[in-house]
């Protein structure tokens, strides 16, 4: 059986430091739901604020496993890319089945959804052709695009756009006191 290496030398430092990065970024996600873990993933959390944080989640794992597959030697990154954006489309579209997609959620869902999409057609082909480059090239595009849906994802969790309020105290002059 001939080597099922498809990643080269010239990809092997940008797949070393996106696992890096994705590594540390999913530490990042962490510490930032940690600070508030009542109003992001807690039971009265908002199904929006736990969405998000899942999504930002998900891409950032789905970046992590495939850069750290693909600097492992003899290992095909057209399979792990596929696997990864099977279930990285599946836990998402879990995450906004119950969802009202309106406003920006809908497309940052649309960007997850067609960035998933895309890997896993690239993975597929990639399955097929082990040794294109330019397939390889694509998915390390690809899994720009999913940076960015992590690092959107989790800004718009930093800016608390999808954050609970906390109720407000009843006051004493409140008529139904």
């Amino acid at each position: 059986m001939g080597r099922l290496l498809v990643v080269t030398g010239d990809f092997i430092g940008y797949f070393a430091a996106a696992a890096t990065a994705a590594g540390t970024l999913i530490g990042l996600l962490f510490v930032a739901v940690s600070l508030r873990p009542g109003s992001v993933l807690g039971a009265t959390a908002p199904p929006e604020a736990r969405a998000v944080a899942g999504s930002a989640f998900i891409a950032l794992v789905n970046s992590f496993f495939v850069s750290l597959i693909a600097v492992i030697p003899d290992a095909s990154l057209g399979y792990v890319a596929a696997i990864m954006a099977v279930l990285s489309l599946w836990y998402t579209m879990n995450l906004h089945r119950s969802l009202v997609h309106a406003g920006p959620t809908w497309r940052e869902l649309a960007f997850a959804v067609a960035t998933y999409c895309g890997q896993f057609g690239v993975g597929v082909a990639l399955a097929i052709r082990p040794q294109n480059q330019n397939l390889v090239s694509v998915v390390a595009y690809l899994l720009v695009a999913s940076f960015a849906v992590a690092l959107q994802r989790a800004w718009s969790l930093i800016h608390g756009r999808y954050i609970a309020e906390k109720p407000a105290e009843p006051s004493a002059s409140d008529p139904a006191l």
